[in-house]
């Protein structure tokens, strides 16, 4: 780094007084904090300083100041002994040793600071082995855009904007980036430019932060300014010529100072304001004038020269009668009046402090639609942009010359021009591009965008250009390729945007109504090309988009410009009533999870294009979904909660079955999930901490205290050992840290996975600082999640984090890094061990600060599919892309490859989008549904009932009837019907008690209208002496001008209490509280009457106004409902697109003028996917009837070893039984080989050693017997090794049958060996009932053997049948088959020509489309050139007027001046012409012009008249004469003007014709080539119509049938099916029906118009009449029609009367100041009398310290001169002394000028002193 003083050329400065400078000035910023302070306490106490012009009241006196410095020298040694004293002691003389400070010497203008030394540096864990270029910025790709004054130009080609911690400078031309770190790792506050751009200041945020002054475009640190503010700058701005810098800091301060940058000094420093100031400006006519603006307020400022020195005064505007306002725009106009813009985007013009007036459009709107941003001063034209993305220009004297007609202050304007932007555009900010002949500026958009616009106004302007498009507001969700350099992002703009990182380009976006909140990029498993990404959005809406390259589409008909790459959306669909949060896949790809606000988890299945599958609640909004990884046993799902709550779900099975519709919901409530509730456990670890602290410290202690008493044994003995003991009593321990839980659980911020069943999270609030690892507790179904708290079984603690916790976080492909985005915008690395997701290693790290610190958290963070890049984004709307360290770089020009789009894309329909953000959920849609259907349901049931009880009254009446009609002595009376009187009471009882309910319900109703009635009747009835009018409500009446009078007034008081203009504080206390005690004098009460008396006149007259301006607003509101003539109804009309759309002539495919549709042409490619689906679907169903086959084969099996074991219960059952009662055993089915195919390849040694013997033996095959038994074994076998999803239900059947065949064995008797004796009667009892028991048990299984055989039996008969129609279905789809591959074979003969007249087309569209553009340009330059020929005759126009009304009435001159005026002359051409043949041209078409111009003038105007117009005539007005020959050559230059912008049509008419024949003959070749390709269509459909398709049809089905009989030729008739056919014809009647109706309605609606047409008619004239009687009785009562508003609202001169109370006021008051300032100017004059005392006695003592002096150096020439008598001759120790003498005097010289100076400053405010110069070494 240069030193200040490398290049100076003063010789006589040694090393040792530039070091003696870095001394001082090193000294004076150490000690500046407390100069502030002595500073501040030495003005309150003299209050008395100098300007830098004021000169000394003794500055004349010559003899002094010799005196002075004859007296210099003496004060050398005192400044020797008080330099290493402090600088402010508390001295007799304390201003002598202040005044001895060095004078500080000027900065080299060559001089620049190290940029490594200033700029912040990443932080890397101390000892370890991080590099500190870890991560390096590569590239960013966003904007704050909302930032103020965030755009900067540095040249035509370069701008500067902040983004976060970083500054970046922009190449317009070839898009690269530079970057400069700010110095305190804080954020960058505000930046501005030199007006020169040779340098430009970086204003930080931070505690004290700097403004650091860049030199450009060496883009070196030039200056440093400190302590201009506490926290953050708000706003710098350079004055005109950019020799002072204004700065002002944000909150808390609001500090505003101006600097000396160059200096690197302050000038004047005060507070702006006690709120936030968003901007500070010079006056560019005047730099000691400035401006501030902010929030409510605006505020003039003055560099004034008063008594105690230079300062700032500022003036706060008044807002008076407008309404108070923040200001966002400004501009000083030249003559010190102050432009403004306001929140509803009116300008108001500033004098004096006041609102001069307030600028409208006409008809009272505003000039802008919104606030106005920004107000510009550009050659003579004000330009004023707003937040409705208008410019508009106005005439700077209009608005200079303004000046109001009324009371309302306003005066309406119209801008010269305007530039509408866009619609979607909010300009804040507009710098001009520095380009030489054009006017363009670059435009900052609140938006998200940066824009190029041409303000030049002509018929060759530009349209706006967009140069960059960028978030707007916070980046919610981020999400990087799995296979390639992409990365797409979404934020709450509603756009979703795709970038190229790789080349640093942005490659689209995509806008939705609503803003995105989650991302995620589909994983290969789904998507094996990459080209598919899911968002979720704030309405809980999620979206699938594809993702591909428009290049490879093989069509691009109507496509200007095709893109490197475009998005389709693929489906939608609304899971969530919320913000969608979290996205996240299994790990096999088949389920997607979208986690909601709305505490909901919703599942999806892939494969099935994402059907739904349900959802599950969760106890708390979620904010994290992560499925877990492959090497977790299981599939499970971690959802993270805000709330403190975290879930561990499975994802649900996906099943096969189709959709069951009777499900009412889609919830699933049978799913086992395990719940972690976080109890927070931070102050026990602290408590922890802190004990392990003690215990460290405790065991230090001892170790000392063991030192100590050795140390005493030895030198006390015994007394040092109850010392000892007596310092150990008095020591006390602390108490440790308290137990403390936060009420509200803190927010989890985000979380991830460390093995099966365990996750770290990261809190925020008072559980941040830490990590914590959780594990899940086992599942319980019956406890209650919300009751129980779980703690986190380990933690890691996270430095410098207890403010600033973790707010994401990511790991390395390779898990050696995880990546961590923090709440203050920073990136932290940590450096892990491989695989080691328990952090056990999780100590060094690297930290940087990038996004802003106060908004820019980290919201998303993700690293490239090959950890070579880290890309983050904030919430300041900033992503950056970083290398991560690595030895390979890509090359230049590289660029991420864009997914193929996939087949038949094209032409696939565009799917439904879900718009309306109150749209149904998947839910509650269902729910709608079933709801409707039980509504439908209850609706059938109620009117069945109402239909029975119908049926029923009918009934009752006609038995009435029957009773009626008989004699009287035979009716039943109608009491005789009732079954039971008491039924009939308590109905009645209930309907008086219904009754009785809803009178008490409406009793308010009842009395409030009886009151109203009431009333009515007062008023109108009996009218009462004094009617009361209803008085507007507190919230809704506007304030009187009175009250805003008297709020302006005491807003005044606080003004001037802020400037010091009024009394003191204390002051005015007092006299409040003497006001409550005193009586009121008489001016005070002539006060309060004038008042008083003013209010009512105000109010009576605003009452008026009031309700005049309710009436406008009602007619206002009347009118705006009024329809436009040309008015149709929306529905309307898109019934008629449908119709159109949909309704049409069909005609069949064979019809020759058949029409082939867009989305019906087929290719190749189609039919050989329809051939591919065929086989699959074939393949499908030949492999579920494979599955159905042998799953009968097992259940075959299974009933066969069923059947075996009952057979075997039967015989042990039959062998107790006696052999008469047996019954004929069943046969065993069996296996027979070709059942079981699969055994063909199996065998054993049996089967070896079978096949041996054959072949030695030559014997024939086995027996039947063996052959039973070894299909039996093989069954066995084959029942062994078969396993599977079909065979367990028959297994488990079969083993639950054999465990019942078990049990009844046990039931069976054993007989024993022995012999037994004769049983008794009770044995053969027992015996009898075993036996019927056991007859029963017989044939209960022989009958279970039959069941089981019919069952198989129908089963297999159920299967045969389905085969049977699988066959005919398979021979179908064969000849399906053969159909699709000819079609195939004849399509692709066709597809080479067809591409080629595609092609054709595609191109004569295009280059239709460009004429029609040119065409279209041509026409609107036409409409201009008319607009600009129009207003040259409008100008001519007004220029005959207003010389006409110049002339005045009478003029005799007039005729004479009019000739002068119109008189031809011919001109002198002003461009040169090259050739005298262009010149006789030009003068030809120039006579024919003149001629033509001059027969349209006046007749009176003669050709043969000759006149002198060069002379004024006598007694003719001079300065109307010339006013003449002025405006004849402002006629001429119109003329001449006109001229040429007719030649400009005519040219513009005869390009227009040229390319309307190029149009007309594109369109005619359009429609060849469209014809020749529609004919080419149809050509091929009538080939493809040819080929021959087999339709199996039953003879029921042919309808088709002639003379009873079915035709022999049926190549006539048409396959149609039935439904079809219904539909058809039940539509004919529907369409039969709603004709009928239309034409009803018709009808209807114009005999309505004819009746509302003359209703009008009828109601013209009765408002005519009215008006016309009106007139009448205002000239009978007034004498003139005149306007009753304004005889309404008339009242008094308002400006009069507050006049007389300002009056009034002002005496009171300034009687009360003069008292005041009476005592003020005593006590000042005493402070004068005190100062002038010690200024004469500091003035004595150095007048003695002269006199000293003189008395010295006489002595000193009388002893020169003895010696120089006594030796004549000169010596060399006389010349040592006199060299030393010289260099006395020298000394002294130089003090004496130290002191001049020094007197000076003391007699200025706040001068600073400073210590002599030190004298030089002396040499000896």
């Amino acid at each position: 780094m240069k030193e200040p003083d490398d290049q100076d050329t003063d010789g006589g400065k040694s090393d040792r007084s530039k070091s003696d400078e870095r001394q001082s000035r090193s000294f004076k910023s150490a000690t500046r904090s407390a100069m502030k302070e002595d500073y501040k306490s030495l003005e309150d106490t003299t209050d008395e300083t100098f300007t830098e012009g004021e000169e000394s009241y003794s500055g004349d006196n010559d003899s002094y100041m010799e005196h002075l410095e004859r007296s210099s020298s003496s004060l050398q040694d005192d400044y020797a002994e008080s330099t290493g004293e402090s600088r402010y002691m508390e001295t007799p003389v304390p201003a002598a040793e202040e005044a001895e400070e060095e004078v500080k010497k000027k900065i080299s203008e060559s001089f620049f600071y190290d940029y490594m030394e200033l700029v912040s540096m990443p932080f890397v864990t101390p000892d370890s082995n991080i590099p500190l270029d870890l991560l390096t910025l590569v590239h960013s790709f966003g904007y704050d855009c909302r930032k103020r004054a965030n755009l900067q130009l540095l040249d035509s080609n370069t701008v500067m904007y902040i983004a976060g911690n970083q500054l970046i400078l922009l190449n317009l031309k070839t898009k690269e980036q530079t970057y400069l770190r700010s110095s305190s790792g804080r954020g960058i506050g505000v930046i501005g430019v030199h007006p020169y751009k040779t340098c430009f200041t970086v204003a930080e945020k931070g505690v004290f932060p700097k403004i650091i002054i860049y030199e450009y475009p060496s883009l070196r640190p030039y200056r440093i300014l400190q302590d201009g503010t506490e926290l953050a700058y708000a706003y710098v701005d350079f004055n005109y010529d950019g020799t002072l810098l204004a700065s002002v800091g944000g909150n808390p301060d609001h500090t505003l100072t101006i600097w000396n940058w160059k200096e690197e000094q302050p000038l004047l420093r005060t507070k702006a304001f006690s709120q936030e100031v968003f901007k500070v400006t010079f006056n560019p006519e005047n730099d000691e004038q400035l401006t501030t603006s902010g929030s409510g307020h605006i505020k003039f400022w003055e560099m004034a020269l008063t008594f105690t020195g230079l300062k700032l005064q500022g003036f706060l505007g008044r807002f008076g009668r407008t309404a108070t306002t923040d200001i966002e725009g400004y501009m000083e106009l030249p003559d010190g009046k102050v432009l403004s813009g306001s929140e509803w985007g009116n300008m108001l013009l500033w004098e004096g402090g006041h609102i001069k007036i307030e600028l409208c459009r006409a008809a009272g709107k505003p000039c802008h639609q919104g606030p106005i941003n920004q107000i510009m001063l550009d050659e003579g034209e004000v330009i004023t942009i707003g937040s409705d993305g208008c410019v508009r220009i106005w005439d700077l004297e209009t608005i200079d010359t303004a000046d109001t007609t009324d009371e309302t202050g306003l005066l309406e304007i119209e801008p010269i021009n305007e530039l509408q932007v866009d619609k979607s555009v909010k300009l804040f900010s507009m710098i001009k591009m520095n380009e030489t002949g054009n006017n363009f500026w670059l435009a900052q958009d609140t938006n998200g965008g940066i824009w190029k616009l041409d303000l030049s106004f002509s018929n060759i302007t530009q349209d706006p250009e967009c140069l960059f498009s960028f978030h707007s507001g916070a980046i919610e969700a981020l999400a990087v390729s799995p296979l390639t350099y992409l990365m797409a992002t979404t934020g709450l703009d509603c756009s979703v945007r795709l970038y190229d990182f790789s080349s640093k380009t942005p490659l689209l976006q995509m806008k939705f109504k609503q803003g995105g909140t989650a991302l995620i990029w589909v994983p290969r498993l789904v998507s094996y090309t990459g080209g598919q990404i899911i968002v979720g959005f704030e309405d809980g809406v999620v979206r699938i988009l594809d993702l591909y390259d428009p290049k490879g589409l093989t069509i691009f008909v109507g496509r200007k410009r095709i893109l490197d790459a475009d998005i389709r959306l693929k489906k939608a669909f609304k899971p969530h009533t919320a913000p969608v949060t979290a996205l996240a896949y299994d790990r096999d790809g088949e389920i997607l999870a979208t986690g909601s606000k709305d505490k909901t988890v919703f599942f999806f299945e892939v494969e099935k294009d994402y059907k739904p599958i349900g959802y599950i609640t969760t106890p708390g909004p979620v904010c994290q979904l992560m499925g877990s990884a492959t090497s977790h046993p299981e599939s499970t799902l971690l959802i993270i909660c805000e709330n403190g709550y975290v879930l561990e779900a499975p994802f649900p099975t996906v099943k096969e079955e189709e959709e069951d519709h009777d499900v009412v919901s889609y919830e699933i409530k049978d799913m086992y999930i395990k719940c972690f509730h976080f109890s927070s456990v931070k102050s026990k670890i602290l408590r922890l901490i802190e004990i392990e602290k003690r215990k460290k410290q405790k065991e230090l202690k001892e170790k000392e205290k063991e030192e100590r008493r050795k140390k005493l044994a030895e030198e006390m003995g015994e007394d040092g050992e109850r010392e000892l003991h007596r310092e150990e009593e008095e020591e006390e321990e602390e108490p440790l840290p308290e137990i403390f839980i936060p009420l509200t659980p803190c927010h989890i911020l985000c979380g991830f996975y460390s093995g099966p069943g365990k996750f770290w999270v990261s809190l925020g609030g008072y559980d941040s600082g830490f990590l914590y690892h959780c594990e899940f507790p086992p599942y319980d179904r019956n406890s209650d999640i919300t009751v129980k708290k779980d703690e986190p079984f380990d933690f890691r603690p996270v430095e410098d984090t207890e403010d600033n916790p973790i707010r994401t976080i990511t790991f390395s492909i390779t898990q050696d890094m995880m990546f961590c985005g923090m709440q203050n915008g920073a990136i932290r690395v940590y450096i892990l061990s491989h695989d080691d997701l328990s952090l056990t290693h999780m100590e060094e790290y690297w930290h940087f600060n990038m996004h802003d610190n106060d908004y820019g958290c980290v919201k998303s963070l993700s690293t490239s599919f090959d950890d070579r890049f880290l890309v983050t984004a904030g919430a300041d709307s900033n992503i950056f892309v970083f290398s991560i360290l690595s030895e390979f770089e890509l090359k230049k020009g590289t660029k991420a490859k864009v997914p193929s789009p996939r087949f038949g894309i094209e032409s696939e329909p565009i799917p439904e989008d879900i718009d309306d953000p109150k749209a149904y959920s998947i839910e509650n849609a269902r729910r709608k549904r079933e709801h409707d259907k039980l509504m439908k349901e209850v609706a059938e049931i109620k009117a069945g009932k109402r239909e029975r009880i119908k049926a029923l009254r009918n009934e009752l009446w006609k038995l009435l009837q029957m009773n009626e009609e008989l004699p009287k002595h035979m009716q039943f009376k109608r009491t005789d019907f009732d079954l039971d009187s008491k039924i009939r009471a308590e109905i009645d009882r209930k309907t008086a008690n219904k009754i009785h309910q809803v009178e008490k319900e409406l009793a308010w109703e009842k009395e409030k209208h009886h009151l109203g009635l009431m009333k009515l009747q007062n008023r109108l009835v009996k009218p009462s002496k004094y009617t009361k009018s209803k008085r507007a409500s507190q919230s809704e009446r506007r304030p009187s001008k009175f009250e805003r009078f008297e709020k302006e007034g005491t807003g005044r008081k606080e003004s001037q209490k802020d400037t010091g203009g009024s009394t003191s504080v204390p002051e005015e206390s007092i006299i409040e509280r003497g006001k409550k005690f005193r009586p009121k004098t008489l001016s005070e009460i002539m006060v309060e009457n004038q008042i008083e008396k003013t209010r009512k006149l105000i109010l009576k007259a605003e009452r008026a106004q009031l309700k005049i301006q309710q009436r406008k607003k009602e007619w206002e509101e009347l009118y705006k409902s009024k329809p436009d003539d040309d008015y149709e109804d929306p529905k309307h009309v898109q019934a008629i697109k449908e119709a159109q759309l949909y309704m049409g002539d069909f005609n069949l495919k064979t019809a020759p003028d058949y029409k082939i549709p867009e989305h019906m042409r087929i290719n190749a490619a189609k039919k050989e996917e329809d051939l591919g689906y065929l086989d699959s679907v074939a393949y499908s169903k030949k492999m579920h009837m494979n599955k159905c086959i042998v799953s009968l084969r097992d259940l075959k099996v299974a009933v066969i070893e069923e059947i075996q074991c009952l057979v075997q219960e039967l015989k042990n059952i039959q062998s107790t039984l006696h052999i008469s009662k047996h019954v004929p055993i069943p046969q065993i089915p069996e296996i027979h080989p070709e059942e079981v195919p699969e055994k063909r390849f199996q065998y054993d040694e049996k089967t070896l050693l079978a096949f041996k013997q054959q072949l030695m033996e030559n014997q024939d095959e086995k027996s039947p017997q063996g052959e039973q038994a070894g299909s039996a074994g093989s069954a066995g076998g084959f029942l062994k090794l078969s396993s599977g999803k079909d065979g367990d239900l028959t297994t488990r059947d079969s083993s639950s049958r054999l465990l019942k065949a078990s049990t009844f064995s046990l039931d069976i008797p054993k007989f024993t060996e022995f012999e037994k004796a004769d049983p008794t009667e009770v044995e053969l009892e027992i015996m009898r009932r075993d036996e019927i028991k056991h007859l029963y048990m017989q044939q209960y299984l022989i009958n279970r053997i039959k069941e089981l055989i019919v069952t198989f039996d129908a089963e297999l008969r159920l299967l045969r049948h389905q085969k049977l129609k699988l066959d005919t279905q398979m021979k179908l789809s064969d000849l399906h088959h053969v159909t699709l591959f000819q079609e195939i074979l004849l399509l692709k003969n066709f597809e080479k020509q067809e591409n080629i007249l595609q092609e054709r087309v595609n191109s004569l569209d295009k280059e239709e489309q460009d004429m029609q553009w040119k065409i279209n340009e041509t026409l609107k330059e036409m409409e201009e050139k008319k607009n600009e020929v129009a207003k040259l005759q409008e100008q001519e126009k007004a220029l005959y007027a207003g010389f006409q009304a110049a002339l005045g009435e009478n003029n005799k001159f007039a005729n004479f001046l009019m000739k002068v005026l119109k008189k031809r002359i011919k001109r002198v051409k002003r461009k040169e012409v090259e050739g005298d043949a262009d010149e006789d041209e030009e003068s030809d078409e120039s006579s024919e012009e003149e001629s033509s111009l001059e027969s349209d003038e006046d007749e009176s105007v003669s050709e043969d008249e000759v006149f002198d117009d060069s002379i004024c005539p006598t007694h003719c007005d001079m300065g109307l004469f010339e006013l003449a020959i002025q405006l004849r050559e402002k006629r001429l230059d119109i003329e001449e003007a006109l001229v040429e912008e007719k030649k400009i049509i005519d040219n513009l008419k005869k390009e227009y014709d040229t390319l309307s024949k190029k149009v007309k003959i594109v369109a005619t070749n359009l429609n060849a080539a469209e014809e020749a390709l529609e004919a080419y269509q149809r050509e091929k459909q009538q080939r493809l119509n040819e080929l021959l398709v087999v339709i199996p049809l039953k003879l029921h089905q042919i309808e088709h049938v002639v003379f009873g009989e079915i035709p022999s030729d049926l190549s006539g008739t048409l396959v149609f099916s039935n439904g079809s056919l219904g539909r058809l014809q039940e539509r004919i009647v529907q369409l039969q029906e709603e004709n009928a109706k239309q034409q009803k309605l018709n009808r209807e609606c114009r005999e309505r118009r004819k009746q509302l047409i003359r209703e009008k008619r009828e109601m013209a004239k009765t408002i005519q009449k009215m008006e016309e009687t009106v007139s009448q009785l205002m000239i009978s009562k007034f004498g003139r029609v005149i306007n009753l508003e304004a005889l309404q609202t008339l009242s008094v001169n308002m400006t009069l009367e507050e006049l007389k109370i300002k009056k009034l006021r002002k005496e009171l008051a300034n009687a009360k100041e003069m008292k005041m300032w009476e005592e003020k100017i005593a006590q000042m004059r005493w402070e004068l009398m005190m100062k002038t005392k010690e200024h004469t006695k500091k003035l004595h003592q150095m007048n003695d310290l002269c006199i000293e002096k003189q008395q010295l150096d006489s002595q000193l020439n009388t002893l020169q001169n003895q010696q120089g008598n006594v030796f004549q001759s000169l010596r060399k120790a006389d010349i040592v002394a006199k060299e030393k003498v010289t260099e006395l005097i020298q000394v002294q010289a130089e003090k004496i000028l130290a002191l001049k100076e020094e007197i000076a400053v003391l007699r200025k405010k706040g001068g600073l002193i400073l210590p002599p110069i030190h004298p030089p070494p002396d040499n000896e």
